[in-house]
């Protein structure tokens, strides 16, 4: 199941400096489409269909939030951007840039928009050859074959040259360089989402929190004062549980670990839950499994206004969610600021993401990527 779209680009050029424009093109879709994580080498191939200039031709693999329609509208204007000109006259043309959907997922798309999979990508051998470099798992919905099948059974015989590498842009961050990191934030804050959205694109294993699951917390909404101390411990054993067990589990195959949360948040919201008497008891128990409990080598807290909190929480619809005060928020808040107060500051990170759409908005993405590698970077 994917946290996110996998999509599979064709790019051609075969005017003007045709490496640079397929380097600017690259440039303009990871900052406004999808993050770009794979680039196939680029090959020339002679024109296809018509008598013109050689095209230089990659593929490339993207993830994105955004569903297809919205990034086929997307790469008609970064098409635009970058100078091409689409006219009325039929037939194959030369052109600064054409960029083509391959793959969207396994999906089957059939609109006057767009047509996934690409219906003549099985016999096209610039699509093929630079789509097959990307070593995906992936078959086509329809043929069932995957790219390298797909490439052996061509009859397209066409002479080629690779001619340049391409860097991806992901190749610039350096997350794999900790264990551990940990991204925590507020109710409603979007730390799930980023969690897994940088999981998926950069090859990490996630630790989720799974409060959906806690019997004890409809429970909570209802009667704050009687459930409260069966909820916040029910939460400190289920968190230090997943994460000694989780984070003791080597996965060869993952490049770090990133979580959704960490076990002292348990204590951030017991102070605000519970009784004095409670509380101090909570606490004793808390200390004795938060010594042994692996530390974050970078601790991401997500600060998000109140208001914005609000209208998240709304729009996610959980029932009980929906009496959350924002008084509660603001001392949730200021619960996390005094605890990272405690901690040494080489290890945290705060982004004020009040302004920020991480979701629908790749260039909101970007910003958080890059402010966490600068974190790295003076780490």
């Amino acid at each position: 199941m994917y946290t996110q779209n996998q999509i599979v680009l064709s790019l051609g050029s075969n005017e003007g400096e045709k490496l640079a424009v397929l380097k600017k093109a690259i440039s303009l879709i990871n900052k406004t489409i999808g993050t770009v994580v794979n680039i196939s080498p680029v090959y020339e191939f002679p024109a296809w269909g018509f008598e013109s200039s050689p095209f230089y031709n990659c593929a490339i693999l993207i993830h994105t939030a955004l569903p297809a329609e919205k990034v086929i509208q997307k790469i008609l204007e970064s098409e635009r951007e970058l100078g091409r000109v689409r006219t009325e006259q039929s037939g194959y043309a030369a052109r600064i840039i054409d960029i083509d959907i391959i793959s969207f997922n396994q999906e089957i798309y059939n609109t006057p928009q767009l047509t996934v999979p690409h219906p003549l990508m099985q016999d096209r051998l610039f699509v093929l050859r630079p789509a097959t470099d990307l070593e995906l798992d992936w078959k086509h919905p329809i043929f069932k074959k995957s790219f390298k099948e797909l490439l052996s059974a061509c009859s397209d015989k066409t002479t080629y040259k690779k001619v340049a590498e391409i860097d991806a842009p992901i190749l610039k961050y350096s997350f794999s360089k900790f264990n551990f990191i940990a991204i925590e934030g507020n109710i409603g804050a979007g730390k799930t989402t980023l969690v897994n959205r940088i999981a998926f694109d950069f090859n990490a294993k996630t630790i989720l929190e799974g409060f959906a699951d806690n019997p004890f917390l409809p429970k909570f909404y209802k009667d704050a004062n009687r459930y409260a101390f069966p909820l916040e411990m029910s939460f400190l054993a289920d968190r230090y549980l997943q994460l000694s067990d989780d984070l003791a589990q080597l996965d060869l195959f993952k490049e770090f670990v990133i979580a959704d949360y960490y076990v002292f948040k348990s204590l951030i919201f017991a102070q605000i839950t519970l009784e004095r008497d409670e509380f101090n008891l909570y606490k004793q128990i808390f200390e004795i499994m938060y010594k042994d409990t692996p530390k974050p080598d970078l601790y991401i807290y997500l600060h998000q206004s109140t208001n914005r909190l609000l209208q998240n929480i709304q729009k996610r619809g959980r029932t009980y969610e929906m009496e959350i005060s924002d008084t509660y928020l603001e001392k949730v808040n200021k619960g996390y600021f005094n605890y990272i107060k405690t901690l040494p500051q080489s290890s945290v990170l705060i982004i004020d993401i009040s302004d920020l759409d991480f979701v629908s908005n790749q260039q909101d993405y970007i910003s958080l990527l890059n402010q966490i590698q600068k974190k790295i970077e003076t780490t």
